[in-house]
């Protein structure tokens, strides 16, 4: 086996680095070019791998993605789930946090003291960690209270815009909700408007609507939010359903399906951007080493004169070849990686997280790149020794 040390592998070497400082100027076009690439592609790359997990957040904040509902109901009876199917839903999936709300369907009577208006009006009891994700605010983790206060032993509620108008009631009006001989009162600590049904519904702590049906530990259905792909979304469907066999459990295929198809367009428009950059650098740089090729034909014939074989000879060209690539990628990785950030914050209004895989890929293909450029050296094999030192070729 041939030392490290070698004199021809120190020779080698000593030849390329002569190799790379013959012309500073044309070094400089080539790097430019890989290193231009290099950027582009590291960019793009890393914007690509974290649009997914952007998308993925933005879909999550449109609100649940999973329902889990009665299966097949028959009768007033069987419209309802026990609350204990709440408990049995996984809190985390892969160590990313899924959101999960109870809610109970009430129809009651809304009337406000202050107005003294009154009106039929859907009352939506919650509990769980969903209703935060999607408003700010929320009864969060089985807290019974928005915000943590309560006036004259009153809890709290949400309001929607539109009854609040109808009702003519703002914070921190009292609002008493009767269903048959059954009355509640809470005081509305929100007023908000969603643009969807819950601008016509209040929202009460889970108890408190459970108390006003006379439904005890029942809910109507449970809202998840999972992040994730959609084929992690649909493993957990499966998984859940496994578990509840009794409950109804799918997706919501609006935004599962919508998701991935921005994905996919999203990826499919990167990954072609990638591919144009890497031709458009890949001839840049062959345009540079036809000129290498005219200007090495002397150096070409006298290794041939002297013995070299032309296989090492087309070797120390693509060495040269490689090292540019090597050094272009490296830098222009770096670069492109913080240009993604850019990109991210102007695409999605936040910063691209830098992905640690980009760099390898993107360093590896400039260098694939730079050797793909370097097929115009392949002319130098059909030079004779002869023809160049009697100035034919």
């Amino acid at each position: 086996m041939t030392s490290p040390h070698h004199p021809s592998r120190a020779m080698f070497w000593r030849i390329i680095r002569r190799l790379l400082t013959a012309n500073r100027g044309r070094l400089f076009v080539i790097l430019l070019a890989l290193g231009a690439g290099a950027a582009v592609t590291a960019a793009l790359l890393n914007v690509k791998i974290d649009a997914n997990r952007r998308l993925t957040t933005e879909f999550r904040s449109l609100g649940a993605n999973v329902v889990v509902a009665p299966r097949n109901p028959s009768g007033e009876a069987d419209h309802t789930l026990d609350q204990s199917v709440f408990q049995q839903i996984p809190s985390s999936i892969d160590r990313q946090h899924v959101g999960v709300l109870a809610i109970l369907y009430v129809t009651a009577d809304a009337f406000a003291p202050a107005s003294k208006k009154s009106t039929q009006i859907v009352v939506a009891g919650q509990k769980g960690d969903l209703g935060a994700e999607i408003t700010g605010v929320g009864f969060g983790k089985g807290i019974d209270f928005v915000g943590g206060s309560f006036s004259n032993n009153k809890p709290s509620c949400w309001l929607g815009a539109t009854a609040a108008g109808y009702l003519h009631v703002k914070a921190p009006d009292l609002l008493t909700l009767r269903s048959d001989s059954r009355e509640e009162t809470c005081r509305v600590d929100l007023v908000r408007s969603v643009g969807g049904p819950e601008d016509d519904q209040v929202t009460v702590p889970l108890d408190l609507a459970q108390r006003l049906a006379a439904l005890p530990d029942k809910i109507s259905l449970i809202q998840i939010s999972v992040a994730g792909t959609p084929r992690v979304i649909n493993n957990y469907i499966a998984d859940l359903a496994y578990r509840l066999p009794d409950a109804d459990v799918h997706g919501v295929r609006q935004f599962t399906e919508a998701e991935a198809k921005i994905y996919d367009r999203i990826s499919g428009l990167l990954t072609a951007t990638v591919a144009v950059v890497l031709i458009l650098t890949t001839l840049c740089v062959m345009a540079a080493m036809t000129n290498v090729a005219m200007e090495r034909k002397n150096d070409v014939g006298l290794m041939k004169a002297i013995g070299g074989a032309t296989r090492r000879v087309l070797r120390l060209f693509l060495a040269e070849a490689a090292v540019l690539g090597l050094i272009g990628g490296v830098l222009g990785a770096a670069a492109g990686i913080l240009l993604s950030i850019a990109l991210g914050r102007a695409v999605f209004g936040v910063a691209a997280q830098p992905r640690l895989i980009v760099y390898p890929i993107s360093v590896t293909l400039t260098i694939l790149v730079a050797v793909a450029g370097a097929y115009p050296l392949r002319r130098l094999a059909s030079i004779r020794p002869a023809s160049v030192f009697r100035g034919e070729a």
